[in-house]
């Protein structure tokens, strides 16, 4: 086989993964009660949610700007957008649909 037909191959698979229904995938919060929504509940809603979470992006987020205030762009866009991921992390782990 060619190169070029194997990598057609390769697109071919990618793409019939693709069709399959993306809702099936989908991240939900666990029903109350269970030890899944134990995990949950401690993991997003205490961590995330809560103050670590807050002052950790808070902190991200004020380091990459002192970073990019220093001309630093190398470590100050991995850092503000590490921030801003962590301080909107509940609504990235509910919307993310898919289970990887």
């Amino acid at each position: 086989m060619k190169k070029e037909e194997i990598v057609k191959i390769i697109l071919l698979a990618a793409f019939m993964v693709m069709v399959v229904e993306p809702s099936a995938f989908a991240i939900v919060a666990p029903a109350p009660g269970t030890f899944a929504y134990d995990i949950y509940d401690m993991a997003v809603n205490s961590i995330l949610k809560g103050p670590i979470g807050f002052v950790a992006g808070l902190g991200a987020v004020c380091f990459g700007a002192v970073l990019a205030i220093q001309q630093k762009m190398g470590g100050a866009i991995p850092a503000l957008l590490g921030g801003a991921a962590l301080l909107k992390a509940d609504s990235i782990v509910a919307s993310m649909g898919l289970l990887y």
